[in-house]
């Protein structure tokens, strides 16, 4: 894993993680992925549990893997999106492969909101669905839903997810928002299914 700096379109400097697969990886390198953080004014950093979970298990499975910290100055969820374009765009000059983006909480709003056209797969944990405003994505989308989400009820998010042309939602049993006990299952099953979308193309 090496350090990176990541400058955004608008002039914010981004502290960031890259890890790469091994060069005798099965298969070869699968793709790239950008794993975003939860909310920064709430404690969330790219240091956080649950994007540990998947940012580690990448590599292993082939995936390039790069973590960020969103701006410190907190654009209310409008200038995020430029961070994670960020973020791609240093994964993309690392890997010749196909990107993605999987975000956990308010990283999975940003995955969301990102437009690029360069997005060959998202991955949602925990979106908060019910209180953001997003078109549906165009890509392959995976969410995973805590049963006892606090912030979406997973009824809500089935019934949202359920009109994505390109959606698919799994309950994680037993869980809340927070995903304690669950980080290692939750990483397990985002690598899993962005394997396993690899495959297909």
């Amino acid at each position: 894993m090496e350090s990176r700096q990541l400058t955004t379109s608008d002039g914010h400097t981004l502290a960031a993680d890259l890890a790469l697969p091994d060069a005798d990886v099965p298969g070869g390198v699968k793709g790239g992925v950008v794993v975003c953080h939860p909310h920064p004014l709430y404690g969330g950093n790219r240091f956080n549990p649950v994007v540990g979970a998947i940012f580690d298990r990448l590599p292993a499975a082939g995936f390039a893997a790069l973590r960020f910290d969103f701006r410190s100055e907190h654009g209310d969820g409008a200038t995020e999106p430029l961070d994670v374009i960020a973020a791609l765009d240093a994964l993309d000059d690392a890997v010749d492969a196909p990107l993605a983006v999987a975000g956990y909480s308010f990283g999975a709003a940003m995955a969301l909101r990102t437009d690029d056209p360069r997005l060959s797969a998202l991955a949602l944990v925990a979106p908060p669905l019910t209180r953001m405003a997003a078109a549906a994505p165009t890509a392959p989308t995976l969410v995973l839903a805590p049963r006892h989400d606090q912030i979406t009820p997973v009824d809500e998010a089935i019934d949202i997810v359920g009109g994505w042309e390109h959606g698919t939602i799994e309950v994680v049993e037993s869980a809340d928002h927070f995903l304690a006990g669950h980080t290692a299952a939750v990483g397990e099953r985002v690598v899993a299914w962005l394997a396993a979308h690899s495959a297909e193309r």
